[in-house]
């Protein structure tokens, strides 16, 4: 379980579009003197990750004392009061801050931070939309062989995304987590109004009343974005890759 703490009436309003897009999570109201230090004290280990959205040195002289090393400590990540940054604070690789800083920036569409070397590289981001029922199987095999025109591997994707609508298809959840791909929905608006181009889609036009799904998702995963792969459909599943400062 992920908290998602705040301590202004900003931070709320991120705090709530957060936890629609991220599955797994919950909000934290710690407005007030004190509230957030002896949460903190109380909670810090009780939850696999944390977004703290507030300052970064706020967040550090709350979490000092409880820091004990990156194999047992939670996953921080902290956004920023304007929504420009989620940066992995804490346990980045092992405690996957990193995937979790990813994923936030993806939901509230601001600028991840990565400082962990191994994991700068990855620059390849996925689209995806199914048909509903989905099963696992079919998704993975879809991803697999999508990734393998291009001469990549499930562990050269930095994030996966769809569109809200789909975020109860259990087997297109089930094939990421199997992957390990770090998996958001966006929200339908941002797919409706992105111009970043994406070739439309008649399927998704007519069932979803969206220009498309996967190659939009893919795009705006990433800074500067291009499509390596446009949407390809195999048996229910449309995958689409894009990487960052392609050429």
């Amino acid at each position: 379980m992920t908290a998602i703490s705040f301590i202004t009436a900003n931070g709320g309003e991120s705090a709530r579009l957060l936890s629609a897009g991220l599955k797994g999570s919950e909000t934290v109201n710690l407005c007030g003197k004190g509230h957030l230090q002896n949460w903190v004290g109380e909670k810090f280990h009780a939850y696999s990750g944390h977004v703290f959205i507030m300052s970064m040195g706020i967040v550090y002289r709350m979490i000092a004392p409880y820091i004990t090393n990156k194999y047992e400590d939670p996953a921080v990540v902290v956004v920023d009061d304007a929504r420009r940054y989620a940066i992995a604070a804490l346990s980045g690789h092992e405690g996957g801050a990193n995937k979790l800083a990813w994923k936030t920036a993806a939901v509230l569409g601001c600028e991840p931070v990565i400082s962990t070397a191994s994991d700068t590289n990855k620059r390849v981001t996925l689209g995806v939309g199914c048909r509903r029922g989905i099963e696992a199987a079919a998704v993975e095999k879809a991803v697999r062989q999508v990734l393998g025109t291009q001469g990549l591997a499930p562990a050269d994707v930095r994030l996966a995304a769809s569109v809200d609508m789909k975020q109860d298809e259990a087997g297109l959840i089930a094939a990421f987590e199997l992957m390990d791909i770090p998996l958001v929905f966006l929200d339908s608006h941002r797919l409706k109004t992105f111009s970043g181009g994406n070739s439309e889609s008649e399927a998704a036009r007519r069932r979803l009343d969206l220009p498309g799904v996967s190659e939009p998702c893919a795009l705006l995963l990433g800074r500067r974005a291009k499509l390596i792969q446009p949407r390809e459909a195999l048996d229910g599943v449309t995958v689409a890759l894009a990487r960052e400062d392609a050429l």
